[in-house]
């Protein structure tokens, strides 16, 4: 014959009943939680990313905007040098402005002089980082004022 199982008491029961509702609430809450541990860091981290990303490209126009700055006053500069030296030739009014543009840390592509007017087209190559590099480009034109009345 068998042993007749021991008979345990109605308390103990209620209480077993109320831990493993309880556990089993505390194992459905830590699958939810678990799943979303972390979410927020994740989308910190984008955030982050982006903005790092944002700041860079602000800072890459910048720089592209302050070479633009700087070639078009070299160009003007190179331009009124080459006008003042006009009267020793073209050929002196296109060394004083390529003189002038490489001071000024660019270069003079081209140097026009058509009667008493120069043009002067200079240039200044821009690092970009990652985007490579580019060649700003800026001309500027001088000489005598015209009399229209």
């Amino acid at each position: 014959m068998t042993a007749p199982a021991p008979a345990r008491s109605p308390g103990l029961r209620r209480r077993t009943g109320i831990r493993r509702n309880s556990l089993e609430r505390w194992r459905y809450r830590s699958v939810v939680s678990r799943s979303e541990a972390g979410g927020a860091t994740v989308f910190a981290c984008v955030a982050l990313a982006g903005l790092i990303c944002a700041t860079v490209m602000v800072g890459q126009v910048g720089a592209v905007i302050v070479a633009r700055h700087r070639v078009q006053a070299a160009a003007d500069l190179g331009a009124l040098a080459a006008a003042g030296a006009l009267v020793e030739g073209a050929e002196a009014g296109c060394a004083q402005a390529n003189d002038v543009a490489r001071r000024m840390g660019a270069r003079v592509s081209r140097c026009r002089v058509e009667q008493w007017d120069v043009v002067v087209t200079a240039e200044r190559p821009v690092g970009l980082g990652v985007f490579g590099g580019r060649s700003v480009v800026a001309s500027a034109r001088a000489g005598p004022v015209e009399d229209r009345g």
